[in-house]
């Protein structure tokens, strides 16, 4: 029988879980070890692909509680909070933006009014990214859309293969940046990493944070694209095409009138939660239902509950279990000593730069950012437990080593939806082209930028 990837991730992660639960280990008790075993076991499942993540962390799930590792109370408490009910909220409006044509004719209206050379297509694939994750918080839901509109200059300008694929992964590629921006920037990674630090972080507390760095990455994504990427031919845009085409769109409906409505008084809500002191998530989740109301509503219907991935929520979950269920039975500190250097460095740099360089070596094998974040941000916290310093720090700098460093498709879903003639244009060796240098990025928005921020905001 020939072995594939899928079999092949079955049997080591089998062999992993039997090897760990089997053999003694010093320091941890034995609701620790089963739990080690039980997540190498998982995470071995998802980086080889063996079966559909949400199968595999649903497996995860049950098995935490059937072997009496972790109670249901704690593995399943991120659907006691706000987190999940969001993360739900987000993917309907995301459907109801992409579904109505507005997101379409926002970003048909800026690339007919500002598009004039290849450089300004790459700054205003970075602005559209920007505007639209403000109505999408689901940067690839963004990507897709951008793409679409992309794909029509790119016919119009009769646009060559070569930069073609440059256009494509600017698309995908900066989507992972501009999520960083906002809070609701990219729904599902940005509330899970609030969910390791007993600190409520507002909308406007994110961008105050997030936003220095956040721009940082932006423009140094940016910087590269253009930089390494340089257009083979003149670019010649017919800007009447696109015009046109943004005029057969027609006048816009009584129905996209009332969703602009219902999302800026979403986007309000979400930009004064501090003020009125309302949970984001609980907000989000009364709206979007609100939505679906008569009369004030009608901008929603129930074809938006299928567009919610049912196997998302339940890999979130699982994500979330690990740091709960780790802290829990000891075995985040375990992790952290096998991760970190026994004595925590005073020089907060030098701190910043051990946990960046952990974060990005387990990223480099593991793959998955939300399943890396899970492990690494708790072990983390562990390592830094002793210093001075808020817990936000540490978990901005893995969250920023994490999801805005890849190198291979398979480090980040933004970049890897859009691999492939029929979505982004690009392959492989063009993410890791790109990819290599960004590397660099990611200990520059930590170090030189993210750091001496944090320290003026945080301490």
């Amino acid at each position: 029988m020939k072995v594939n990837n899928r079999m092949l991730g079955l049997m080591l992660g089998v062999s992993i879980f039997l090897g760990m639960w089997q053999i003694p280990i010093n320091g941890l008790n034995s609701d620790g070890q089963l739990f080690l075993a039980l997540t190498l076991m998982t995470v071995t499942f998802w980086a080889f692909g063996v079966a559909q993540m949400g199968f595999v962390s649903g497996l995860y799930l049950a098995l935490l509680i059937v072997s009496g590792v972790a109670t249901p109370d704690v593995v399943m408490s991120p659907w006691v909070g706000s987190t999940m009910y969001f993360i739900i909220g987000a993917y309907i409006i995301a459907s109801a933006v992409k579904h109505s044509g507005l997101g379409d004719r926002l970003a048909m209206y800026v690339i007919s009014k500002y598009i004039t050379t290849f450089k300004s297509i790459i700054v205003v694939i970075f602005a559209l990214q920007i505007m639209l994750s403000l109505l999408i918080p689901n940067s690839w839901a963004r990507s897709l859309i951008i793409m679409a509109i992309m794909k029509q200059v790119i016919d119009n300008a009769k646009i060559g293969t070569r930069d073609a694929v440059t256009i494509g992964l600017t698309v995908f590629a900066s989507s992972v940046p501009t999520s960083m921006l906002f809070l609701t920037g990219e729904s599902a990674i940005n509330l899970l990493i609030l969910e390791y630090v007993e600190q409520s972080v507002g909308w406007l507390q994110w961008l105050l944070y997030m936003g220095p760095p956040a721009m940082g990455a932006i423009l140094l994504t940016m910087g590269a694209i253009l930089l390494f990427f340089k257009p083979t031919s003149q670019l010649q845009i017919d800007r009447q095409i696109m015009t046109d085409k943004f005029n057969a769109l027609g006048k816009m409906t009584f129905k996209e009138k009332k969703l602009i409505a219902w999302l800026t008084l979403t986007i309000v809500i979400w930009m004064t939660d501090s003020w009125h002191g309302i949970d984001i998530g609980w907000a989000t989740l009364g709206l979007v239902m609100a939505m679906g109301l008569p009369v004030i509503g009608d901008v929603i219907d129930v074809k938006q509950w299928g567009d919610v991935p049912v196997h998302v929520l339940i890999f979130l979950t699982a994500a979330i279990a690990i740091g709960r269920v780790g802290l829990v039975v000891g075995a985040n500190e375990f992790i952290a000593s096998l991760m970190f250097p026994m004595s925590v460095p005073e020089n907060v740099i030098l701190m910043g730069l051990i946990v960046v360089s952990a974060a990005v070596v387990v990223h480099m094998f593991l793959g998955s950012v939300i399943a890396v974040l899970s492990m690494v941000i708790p072990a983390t916290l562990a390592f830094t437990a002793s210093l001075d310093i808020n817990p936000l720090i540490p978990v901005f700098i893995t969250y920023i080593a994490v999801f805005g460093h890849y190198v291979l498709p398979f480090h980040s879903i933004s970049i890897l939806v859009g691999v492939g003639e029929e979505n982004g244009l690009f392959e492989s060796k063009d993410v890791m082209r790109l990819g290599l240098p960004l590397l660099v990025m990611v200990f520059i928005v930590v170090l030189a930028i993210g750091l001496p921020w944090w320290h003026v905001v945080l301490n």
